[in-house]
């Protein structure tokens, strides 16, 4: 019979207390790669670091990250210091991270550069060499594994978004040692005996690094650069690359994503091709009605009716302007008529002679010339005094200026 049975909570609190006061596990140094790195909104950093055969889960506190003279990054080779703490609610320990130095790029990331960086000195990478993704896809093939969140994505958009294409899935390891290899074989085997496929489409959801590592295989590389079926990759997330994204004919950011990309929306063009088919209805009959009008025209009997039509109306039109222009005239010589009347009024208002017969008389001196000022007037001078009626010579025996 062992020690009495104790609680979970009780065991974890003591391999807690274990582990407090470990001299070495209360101020460890570790060496590995940083992987499923995640900042989280309260300012913590989470991450594993692992080598060749396993991992541990570190945790960076938010009052320690300031002090960090590295950025941190997937991939990347680092000497992190620290503590073992348990997390008794979970029973999960971890590294909780004082420190953290830059070692050295890790050895997933430097594959994966090396592997860029030879693909594209080859031109893998060119874009000359990516093929046009086909508008109106008739079947598709995606390369992915039957269970993951992936392949339930695409479904759902492509179904939702278009009624006539064929889906043909294609199912894949799409993590572990086994996966490149089949999903290269798939590739070449789409190509080879599925000649129907206007498009393939090749991912997975998001994961790790490790977890999306089968996309930057060479063999996958080359089958997707080789296929003459259009491939569209669609890995990860929206931050996430792969040797595939940069081979592939088209880089989805998802695989929600690829599958938009990937077909039209049959509703949308139904309802343009509707629109169209009303457009042209409404010509065709527009047009259809001017010919008819045409035809009517050229009918003897429409033709002289609307000749007789046609001499009415301008009969109509002459009697309006003669009218218009008698009008005119008449009015033209009711102003003329009327100007001369008071130019008459204006003349005879000016004539002299009907000045005089209002009691008015003209002094002229022995030239005739009008006496206007009484200064040019001396004594004994003769002058002419004409009257309305009759003339009469007088001499001034007398001028008084005014």
């Amino acid at each position: 019979m062992g020690i009495k049975p104790v609680k979970v909570s009780q065991l974890n609190n003591y391999i807690k207390r274990i582990l407090q006061t470990d001299p070495i596990l209360g101020n460890v140094s570790v060496v590995g790669e940083i992987s499923n790195l995640k900042f989280h909104g309260s300012g913590h950093v989470y991450f594993s670091l692992k080598d060749e055969s396993s991992k541990l889960n570190c945790f960076l506190a938010s009052d320690n990250l300031p002090h960090i003279n590295c950025r941190l990054k997937e991939g990347m080779q680092v000497v992190a210091s620290g503590y073992v703490y348990l997390y008794e609610k979970g029973g999960s320990y971890s590294l909780n991270i004082k420190d953290i130095e830059e070692e050295g790029q890790g050895n997933l990331s430097a594959a994966f550069e090396k592997l860029k960086e030879k693909l594209q000195r080859e031109g893998l990478f060119e874009q000359a060499h990516k093929k046009e993704i086909p508008a109106f896809p008739e079947k598709i093939a995606v390369v992915t594994s039957d269970t993951g969140a992936a392949i339930e994505d695409i479904l759902k958009i492509i179904t939702g978004k278009n009624d006539l294409v064929d889906i043909f899935i294609y199912p894949v390891l799409v993590q572990g040692a086994n996966a490149p290899a089949e999903i290269a074989s798939a590739i070449d085997d789409l190509n080879k005996n599925h000649k129907d496929v206007n498009i393939i489409i090749t991912g997975r959801g998001g994961g790790s690094a490790e977890d999306l590592w089968a996309f930057n295989d060479e063999d996958v590389a080359r089958s997707i650069y080789n296929s003459q079926i259009p491939v569209i990759s669609a890995v990860g997330h929206e931050t996430d690359f792969t040797i595939a994204d940069f081979v592939a004919d088209l880089r989805a950011e998802t695989p929600t994503a690829a599958a938009e990309k990937a077909v039209p929306d049959t509703m949308a063009l139904r309802e343009g091709v509707n629109i169209m088919k009303q457009e042209l209805d409404h010509r065709l009959k527009a047009m259809i009605e001017d010919k008819r009008k045409e035809l009517e025209l050229m009918n003897p009997a429409s033709f002289g009716r609307d000749i007789q039509s046609r001499i009415v109306l301008e009969q109509m039109r002459a009697d309006n302007m003669a009218a218009s222009m008698k009008d005119a005239v008449e009015s033209k010589l009711l102003s003329c008529h009327n100007m001369l009347n008071i130019l008459k009024e204006i003349l005879d208002a000016s004539d002299p002679k009907l000045i005089l017969a209002k009691g008015y008389s003209m002094v002229t001196d022995e030239k005739g010339d009008i006496i206007r000022d009484t200064s040019s007037l001396a004594i004994g001078q003769r002058v002419n005094i004409e009257a309305a009626r009759g003339k009469a010579e007088a001499q001034i025996t007398s001028v008084r200026k005014v």
